[in-house]
């Protein structure tokens, strides 16, 4: 009897339990091997992809400088050759891939004629192309990706492509869109809004904020339709375009926005008009005070330290005990303000501790 006639007669006389774990860890050791050959193939390849890209990302940015650097003129013999060149590359997906990205990083680092020069070549090597074919694509990442391609290398007359997916279901693709409206059209960019159905995020509103104020010398558009838009994330965003861009023609309309059913565009309507410091909106939030939410009253105090006088001190008075900490710190403070008499003698007749602790803070600023 051979080795293995004798390990196999003895393996059949285990119980089944160990048979099994044998059978088990047999098993379990040739995946492990199998899973170890996989990984030293996937790190050599990996490896071997990078040096390609690294190779290729520093021949195109040759290429590139060498077209940058040519003679203004479009027919220049040396263009042509690298966009013949570049036409021929990005056929294929991962040279393209590599060309988009080392283009994309130029286009930001660069501006003035040659960024227009950059434009040029993104469209006549064709990657325009590729860049309008991700809009069609059912991935929203890569329609995404397209939008933020053709936005990057300012390709306005598609315009109305873009338009079509302002109320994209997926938000990231919404958000894109916008950005591409705006980074081109500036203000005029904003038409999106006038029509808007999906809301727009809070992050992109930042953004589209941020674009718009690196153009100075462009004049804003009316927002007042857009504060009265059913899409409140509208109304949010050009509340905070009457703020930046002190729109006091529009107080009238955030008076009336004080009654909206939206909570958020309420406290940001007050905050609004606090930065413009209105007066009026002062009786109509005294009137209503109690029924108003305890965010709206936070800013209505904070609004009043601005526009505080002395026939306020009754409502103030009214607040001092208020059972929220902010408001009745505010409160105590505009007290002070008015009639610091009346102040005093309301600290002398205090006895909880938290009230007493705020009087002290206050007494020291």
């Amino acid at each position: 009897m051979n080795g293995l006639e004798y390990l196999i007669n003895n393996f059949k006389q285990f119980p089944i339990l160990i048979k099994i774990v044998w059978i088990l860890s047999g098993i379990l050791f040739i995946i492990i091997i199998n899973l170890l050959i996989y990984l030293k193939f996937l790190r050599g390849y990996l490896r071997n992809k990078e040096n390609i890209f690294a190779k290729l990302q520093s021949e195109y940015e040759s290429e590139l400088i060498n077209y940058l650097y040519a003679s203004q003129e479009e027919e220049d013999p040396t263009k042509l050759i690298i966009v013949e060149k570049m036409k021929t590359c990005i056929k294929d997906k991962f040279n393209r891939e590599i060309f988009l990205t080392v283009l994309s990083k130029l286009k930001n680092d660069i501006s003035g004629e040659m960024a227009e020069s950059i434009e040029h070549l993104y469209v006549k090597s064709g990657l325009i192309d590729y860049s309008l074919a991700k809009l069609k694509s059912n991935k929203w990442d890569v329609k995404a990706a397209g939008i933020k391609e053709l936005a990057l290398f300012e390709i306005k007359n598609v315009y109305s492509e873009i338009s079509k997916y302002k109320d994209y279901p997926k938000q990231e693709v919404r958000n894109e869109v916008q950005l591409y409206f705006v980074n081109l059209f500036q203000f005029k960019g904003l038409d999106f809004l006038n029509d808007l159905k999906t809301p727009i995020s809070e992050w992109n509103q930042i953004q589209l904020l941020e674009i718009l104020q690196k153009f100075e010398d462009q004049e804003i558009t009316d927002i007042s339709h857009w504060l009265k838009s059913k899409n409140n994330s509208v109304v949010i965003f050009a509340l905070k375009l009457a703020k930046i861009y002190n729109q006091f023609q529009v107080i009238n309309i955030l008076l009336e926005l004080l009654a909206h059913e939206n909570k958020d565009i309420r406290v940001e309507a007050i905050e609004v008009l606090n930065y413009f410091q209105t007066n009026e909106a002062k009786q109509i939030l005294k009137n209503n005070f109690l029924n108003r939410s305890t965010d709206e009253q936070i800013a209505f105090f904070n609004m009043l330290g601005g526009i505080v006088e002395k026939n306020d001190e009754d409502f103030i008075l009214k607040n001092v005990y208020h059972e929220n900490f902010e408001i009745k710190t505010l409160a105590l403070k505009l007290l002070k303000i008015i009639n610091i008499d009346r102040f005093k003698m309301l600290s002398r007749s205090l006895s909880d501790v938290e009230n007493q602790t705020i009087f002290n803070f206050l007494e020291k600023n």
